[in-house]
């Protein structure tokens, strides 16, 4: 899991007058939105006691912890501590980390790191969310497995011949193959590529509108950071669907996703459901096969696996982990489950590079190699 990365957090449907206990890369925030109605993500944990200030009660734009009472802007500054009495300094030692939010496409977003905003990767968009001719609908589920499953599943071109019957022939082609892939997309950031495909005529009464057999189609998939996964579909000019997965790891076994349908065709409300039904009927497909997969993280080497040709974009995906794990992003698990019984830490934000004498340690990430690193810097050298 991966520091300096946006993670979804929330719907915003479901972040109200109540602030919200959320885990993320295996550490807690605390979630609130302040009197203005803005999204606020902090740390969850108070640096006074280790009280969770998610259990606590929103005081104008301040979230008050429910052990003595400190309160915290969203900025993570504490704006009252009660015991010192009500004209008492507060010392610049107390505060939380928190962290840079943005909410859009109905979701509450944090990015959980501590670089400047210039230096940020960026966020999957969905240019076509305002666009009339589009309608979207919202799924939030969780998946029983590692999200770099998950991902790597999502830009697979091999695997919806054999797991996903709408979209194959269940292995009964004996003419199937993966076709050449062809890439696109900025390769800073992640990867994503385009591959036609043929797939039966859709046997429900509405879809089958949408959906009839061919000699081929084309789709897209990619993924952009570590944890989000766009797809789009071509049924034919004026029927598309575009699907967007922004996941959020839990832990080392769950994964949060935020999954969005758009769609250019049968745009009337009552579709909806029938839409939901559908993905997650795909989605469902995916866990079966996923849930039992080992082993259950994908390999340190890619020795340990087969990898054939239509892999090459799994093998692209993992190369850039191992690129953002030589930047000192990946969080070190090993370490963090040894001595979180006795140590208190937080995913590390912007402000720690302009303040020192944090009460929190920062999560203990995995340290470069030298190897590696000599390596990368020659590669961006040529």
């Amino acid at each position: 899991m991966f520091i300096n990365f946006w993670y979804p957090v929330v719907l915003s449907k479901d972040l109200l007058d109540q602030p919200k206990l959320v885990t993320i890369l295996s550490m807690d925030f605390a979630v609130f939105r302040d009197s203005q109605g803005r999204a606020q993500v902090v740390a969850n944990i108070c640096p006074h006691r280790g009280g969770s200030l998610a259990g606590g009660k929103v005081k104008g734009d301040n979230l008050q912890c429910p052990y003595h009472g400190w309160q915290f802007d969203g900025a993570g500054q504490c704006h009252k501590i009660p015991s010192l009495g009500s004209d008492a300094r507060i010392p610049a030692r107390a505060r939380v980390d928190a962290y840079p939010v943005v909410e859009k496409y109905g979701i509450v977003f944090a990015f959980l790191g501590d670089l400047p905003e210039s230096e940020r990767p960026p966020m999957l968009e969905v240019p076509e969310f305002a666009d009339k001719g589009w309608r979207p609908t919202w799924m939030n589920f969780q998946l029983p497995y590692h999200y770099e499953r998950s991902i790597e599943n999502g830009i697979d071109p091999a695997h919806n011949e054999f797991v996903h019957p709408t979209h194959g022939f269940s292995g009964e082609n004996t003419e199937y193959k993966v076709s050449d892939l062809r890439w696109v997309g900025d390769p800073t950031w992640g990867v994503g590529f385009f591959a036609k495909f043929k797939s039966p005529a859709s046997k429900d009464g509405d879809f089958a509108k949408m959906k009839q057999a061919t000699d081929s189609r084309e789709a897209g998939t990619g993924a952009i950071g570590p944890n989000h996964i766009w797809t789009y579909i071509k049924f034919a000019v004026d029927k598309k669907m575009h699907q967007y997965m922004w996941e959020a790891p839990i832990d080392e076994h769950t994964t949060n996703v935020f999954f969005m349908n758009m769609r250019s065709t049968f745009l009337e409300e009552e579709m909806d459901k029938k839409v939901n039904e559908m993905n997650w009927m795909i989605a469902d497909q995916d866990i079966k096969v996923l849930s039992v997969i080992e082993p259950a993280q994908t390999p340190r080497t890619n020795t340990k696996e087969f990898m054939v040709p239509a892999d090459e974009p799994i093998l692209r995906y993992r190369r850039k982990l191992k690129e953002w794990e030589q930047r000192g992003w990946r969080i070190d698990m090993a370490e963090l489950n040894r001595t979180r019984q006795r140590v208190a830490y937080a995913i590390p934000s912007p402000e720690r590079r302009n303040h020192k004498g944090w009460v929190l340690d920062a999560v203990p990430l995995v340290s470069p190699s030298e190897k590696a690193e000599s390596a990368l810097k020659l590669a961006a050298e040529q």
